[in-house]
């Protein structure tokens, strides 16, 4: 079987390479496509082909894909966790030097000075004063949001000689695994906001963290606090953070989304969304998200979906498979199981995992899975999607 891939962003050819020439059709101008790569191009609005199976994005952020709409056809969403965190974690430590340090404005101080030799040694040092800064060891760092990034953040942060706070009550054990034994839990947000010199925020943009950084979290950090966002703009109220610098109740603000309320504020540093903008960063989430594809086209996997559960079985010799994904409602197992019983046909191996309100089911059988029992399959209520590897 061919395997035509639709990619609808420049994707990096050491992710393209892993789908191998013989058996994918990969490119822009693919019709009919079983899947969809794609890095910021927004689905939002774009009907969605019968043929697709899969979509995965080369990043972390899904923000630009209608994810409701592609569960409900059972179609799993993948992004890539963790392949652009050294990236992102190096400008944000950056971040914290350019707060710390009032590198920019300094710059843009030194980069207007004119006249000779003297005259600017004179305006030196007449003006260093303006921008005199802390050090980081011994200030404390609250790092919200534990994912694949914050973990490496709040860790290089401790081998700064800061005292780190980490918050995120849902972190996964994989992650509290990483995490340095010289970060402190916290399980209350506020705390957090109260105790720390500066706050970086490292949590998705998902309807509970629009603006989840507003007037009431400002007022709750120390005046002289500096608010560092890296994650996504909404997730921070412009318009809370700019009455904050106005009334110094803030120190300042370092993201990466520049817009109208915020350019050219004498307190806030604007970067032009650089967080995983190296060339690193991109060959790792283009890698990582063709190897999902491929892996749950060939053999149904699914690692690091963010609307379906993972799940993977070996597959065993001379089997076929039955991959069934479904509302997450009790009995549709039952129902198939007895659908492979009526066609004789003996259940090898078998994995069900949920997620939410999604199911999805892996079957290995013993014998060939006829077009009428699949189809027998998708008209079981509940079931999404099904098709046979």
């Amino acid at each position: 079987m061919t395997y035509r891939i639709r990619t609808l962003n420049a994707i990096s050819p050491k992710g393209l390479v892993r789908l191998p020439a013989e058996t994918y059709e990969v490119g822009p101008d693919v019709t009919e496509p079983h899947a969809i790569l794609l890095r910021s191009f927004k689905l939002h609005g774009v009907p969605i082909e019968p043929s697709v199976l899969a979509v995965a994005r080369a990043g972390a952020g899904t923000n630009n894909i209608p994810i409701a709409d592609y569960t409900a056809l059972g179609i799993p969403v993948f992004n890539t966790p963790g392949a652009n965190a050294n990236a992102v974690k190096e400008l944000v430590v950056a971040a914290l030097f350019l707060a710390a340090r009032n590198i920019i404005p300094a710059a843009a101080f030194a980069h207007r000075l004119e006249g000779t030799d003297e005259e600017m040694t004179k305006a030196v040092e007449a003006g260093k004063k303006q921008f005199v800064g802390f050090e980081l060891p011994g200030r404390v760092l609250g790092v919200i949001g534990l994912g694949a990034i914050g973990v490496e953040v709040a860790n290089a942060a401790v081998g700064l000689g800061m005292k780190v706070l980490g918050f995120d009550p849902a972190v996964t054990v994989e992650n509290a695994w990483k995490l340095s034994s010289f970060v402190e839990r916290v399980t209350d947000l506020t705390s957090l906001l109260k105790r720390a010199d500066i706050v970086t925020l490292h949590v998705p943009l998902v309807e509970a963290t629009k603006g989840m950084i507003g007037a009431e979290q400002i007022a709750a950090m120390p005046n002289d606090a500096v608010l560092v966002n890296f994650s996504r703009g909404p997730i921070v109220d412009e318009a809370a953070v700019v009455a904050a610098l106005e009334a110094g109740e803030l120190r300042g603000y370092v993201c990466d989304f520049p817009s109208p309320a915020l350019n050219k504020h004498a307190s806030v540093v604007t970067l032009p969304h650089l967080g995983a903008s190296t060339n690193e960063a991109e060959e790792n989430c283009a890698v990582m998200a063709a190897d999902e594809v491929r892996a749950y086209l060939e053999e149904g996997t699914i690692k690091n979906s963010v609307n379906f559960p993972n799940a993977e079985l070996p597959r065993g010799e001379g089997t076929r498979r039955l991959a069934v994904a479904n509302a997450n409602v009790q009995g549709i197992v039952g129902r198939i199981s007895t659908l492979l019983a009526e066609a004789c046909l003996n259940i090898a191996d078998l994995l069900n995992r949920s997620k939410g309100e999604i199911a999805y089911t892996l079957i290995d059988v013993d014998g060939d899975i006829p077009e009428e029992l699949l189809a027998q399959v998708k008209q079981i209520e509940g079931v999404l999607a099904a098709r046979v590897l």
